[in-house]
């Protein structure tokens, strides 16, 4: 029996204010010390007011404008209610009825996925499971925020502490339709989704550090048919590639339970990345469990049509756009446009590099391939090993249309570009200045490769008599006596086609 998958998406991803959503902590995700970024408000100590971080609202303005989704004149904020001991109120702040953002879309690679609806919330504390007690205690004992949270007696040696640094930090959370059919749907939705938070700037969303998450709810059916099959949630993934697979066994172990005769029943699962496989955590709780009403202390939010066109008017040129500006103004192919556009520093600088290629005439397309193909391997390799972004590097971005300039029009060759390029980078000097200390110049003047072609044919007659007979691949054999004769400084494409024209 074949079944379909039906996915759909909840991503959550903390907001990169300076200050927390609901007070003036800081908003720092590298504070490596535990209880440091904490205060009365997001400790939710009695009697304490939260007031609405205005910065958090407008990045989720741009967020929705970004992705076409409708901004709500009203919205309000709402008390989800439930305990967790990393959720220090009680309830959290978060939005309901009334989200921010509704509607949107995002293209993945030419499938529309829906968005429902993207609201903004507070983040939860951190839970740290420690069998080491004596590595989490502070050094100095007035430092401050020494609080030490336990959930058991400092005597043992193993216990669950709370960091409440994150709590109250700003989250936006956006939920789409269940329109995946796929993992590899999935991941290229959360690729494409971070690369636009990182783009206008609403979120680091750097995964390894909590700042983005993941939880796909997964169902299946039989082909065919319209309602949708018992709902699974997988929570808080950590990497695209882990949702990706996450979400393929989920697929494979509901359609397997369903083939068995068994009964999948609505719960919440884990992915466990050593097992390479979803774990059972609880059963679902409905949203009328979480008793949800609007939050006494928080005012409604009305949102201005100005404020809207303010934030539209703020949002820089979004990937998709970019993508397609790329691929018809400089006619480079879409692999090579998906490396730049995914990196901003190294997008940047192709276009200031490819303004430069201009000054020295290489303005044909093919120049502008050239100058992408490098930057997207040699250059960003080089980039990777010394940890930089391109936007520090030492190798300025006319220096390196000079370097493509050279390779271009065949002034050295590409064995001697690389040479160069790594030369350039420990020091910073001008690609010219490399290439003639180095002796790196390469010949194409035929007058100049004559001689040397004219002695290769003379001192390999069989190889001559070889290619009268038919067999082209002499023809390399020859190029490579003549590179010989000239002490690989000769242009091979120069050399190889003076070699044809002297046996034609």
């Amino acid at each position: 029996m074949s079944y379909e998958a039906v996915i759909g998406l909840e991503i959550h991803a903390e907001l990169n204010t300076r200050t927390k959503m609901f007070c003036d902590s800081l908003n720092d995700p590298d504070e490596k010390h535990p209880n440091v970024n904490i205060c009365p408000v997001c400790m939710g100590h009695p009697g304490t007011l939260p007031v609405a971080n205005r910065e958090a609202i407008k990045k989720m303005i741009q967020i929705g404008l970004a992705l076409g989704g409708e901004i709500a004149a009203f919205s309000q904020f709402d008390r989800k209610n439930y305990f967790y001991p990393d959720l220090p109120k009680g309830y959290q702040i978060s939005q309901y009825e009334h989200p921010i953002v509704r509607g949107g879309v995002l293209d993945i690679g030419g499938k529309q996925i829906r968005i429902q609806r993207v609201h903004l919330e507070e983040d939860t504390g951190r839970l740290v499971h420690s069998t080491n007690l004596a590595d989490w205690r502070r050094p100095n004992a007035e430092e401050r925020g020494n609080i030490l949270c336990a959930s058991a007696s400092s005597q043992r040696e193993s216990a669950t502490l709370v960091d409440f640094n994150r709590a109250g930090v700003p989250l936006m959370e956006l939920v789409t339709e269940p329109d995946f059919r796929t993992g590899e749907e999935v991941r290229k939705f959360g690729e494409e989704f971070q690369l636009i938070l990182r783009t206008i700037g609403a979120s680091h969303a750097d995964m390894e550090k909590g700042e983005m998450r993941v939880e796909a709810n997964v169902s299946i059916r039989k082909e065919g048919e319209t309602v949708l099959g018992t709902k699974i949630e997988v929570k808080n993934i950590n990497s695209f590639k882990f949702a990706e697979d996450a979400v393929n066994y989920e697929i494979k172990r509901q359609q397997e339970i369903l083939e068995g005769g068994g009964e999948i029943k609505q719960a919440t699962r884990g992915w466990d990345e050593k097992k390479r496989a979803t774990v059972h955590q609880r059963f679902k709780e409905e949203s009328h469990d979480y008793r949800y009403f609007p939050e006494p202390d928080l005012p409604p939010l009305e949102i201005s049509q100005g404020e809207i066109e303010e934030a539209r008017a703020s949002l820089p040129e979004l990937p998709a756009q970019k993508r397609g500006r790329f691929q018809n103004e400089y006619g480079i192919d879409e692999k090579l446009v998906g490396v730049l556009v995914r990196d901003g520093a190294l997008a940047d600088y192709f276009e200031k590099a490819v303004s430069e290629l201009a000054a020295w005439d290489t303005k044909e397309k093919s120049g502008v391939r050239l100058l992408a193909n490098y930057l997207t391997s040699d250059f960003l390799k080089l980039l990777n090993e010394v940890s930089a972004s391109a936007g520090d590097t030492r190798v300025t971005p006319e220096n390196f249309a000079e370097l493509v300039h050279y390779i271009h029009d065949g002034k050295i060759s590409s064995a001697a570009a690389k040479s160069v390029l790594k030369e350039m980078f420990a020091t910073g000097e001008e690609p010219d200045v490399i290439i003639e200390q180095k002796k790196l110049w390469q010949v194409s003047d035929e007058a100049q490769l004559a001689s040397f072609v004219d002695k290769a044919l003379s001192q390999n007659p069989e190889a001559v008599a070889e290619f009268a007979k038919g067999k082209g691949a002499t023809l390399q054999f020859l190029v490579g006596q003549v590179m010989k004769e000239a002490r690989g400084a000769a242009n091979p494409q120069v050399v190889a086609k003076l070699l044809k024209e002297k046996l034609s």
